[in-house]
């Protein structure tokens, strides 16, 4: 009968549905590692690319039950006309949510790649510290070395806080929605307590540096008045051989 073969396709197909919202919609997902984000993103794709080819089988079984309705008497109507109704009603809300989750699934990987990047351009502005640190660690030289040793330093200091806020903002995001939170709680403090450390070493050096400087400065000064001084008594002097005068018969200094 065909009224049997009818309630069969309709049956079966909300059995699919049933099944669909249980396995992707309401079971809880735990995203501990990217890899799990990852595959899940990869699962409801496939889930909502799996339930678009469906419309094909909700659009023959619709087909059929509308023939049907056409042409069998009035009673057997409504009740499969109510049946057809939910089952389109319930497929469109599947696609529609499956659309949805992956959409936000996809946006989170997005944010946990971004927040990779920013880290990653991070991590290279604190090697380019270290390194500099190192190589201003035993500066040779008079003021003017120092001082050039010291300006590249706070050149490199002055690094925009954008890319950190948006690391704050970016793992905030993810771990409010309870995903990769360990992971990426791990990876923040990591970062952080190298970027506090690398911080106060470098206002140290820099600090250190000036004291430098100005102990180059004072010595500059010092060999300055010294060099003065001998050119004036290699002056006298020269004008005291010049003249044939006895060392007897100049000052004590001259002496």
């Amino acid at each position: 009968d065909k009224t049997v073969s009818l309630r069969k396709d309709l049956s079966e197909m909300h059995e699919w549905i049933t099944q669909a919202e249980e396995e992707y919609l309401e079971r809880d997902f735990e995203y501990k590692t990217p890899d799990e984000l990852q595959k899940a993103v990869e699962e409801l794709k496939r889930a909502k690319e799996e339930a678009l080819q469906k419309e094909v089988k909700v659009k023959l079984i619709t087909d059929s039950v509308n023939n049907f309705i056409a042409k069998a008497p009035p009673a057997a109507h409504e009740a499969l006309k109510k049946e057809l109704d939910v089952l389109i009603t319930s497929y469109q809300q599947l696609c529609s949510r499956l659309n949805g989750k992956w959409k936000t699934l996809e946006e989170v990987w997005a944010c946990w790649r971004e927040l990779l990047s920013y880290l990653d351009a991070e991590n290279k502005w604190l090697n380019e510290i270290e390194l500099k640190l190192k190589a201003t660690e035993n500066v040779q030289g008079g003021a003017e070395e120092i001082s050039e040793s010291l300006d590249s330093l706070e050149r490199l200091m002055r690094h925009p806080e954008d890319n950190r806020n948006q690391i704050r903002e970016l793992a905030q995001t993810l771990t409010d929605g309870g995903i990769l939170d360990e992971l990426i709680n791990e990876k923040l403090e990591k970062f952080n307590t190298r970027w506090e450390e690398l911080q106060q070493e470098a206002v140290r050096r820099q600090k250190s540096l000036e004291q430098s400087i100005q102990s180059a400065q004072e010595t500059d000064k010092t060999l300055r008045l010294i060099q003065e001084s001998l050119a004036v008594i290699d002056k006298q002097l020269s004008a005291y051989t010049a003249d044939r005068v006895d060392a007897a018969q100049v000052p004590q200094e001259a002496q």
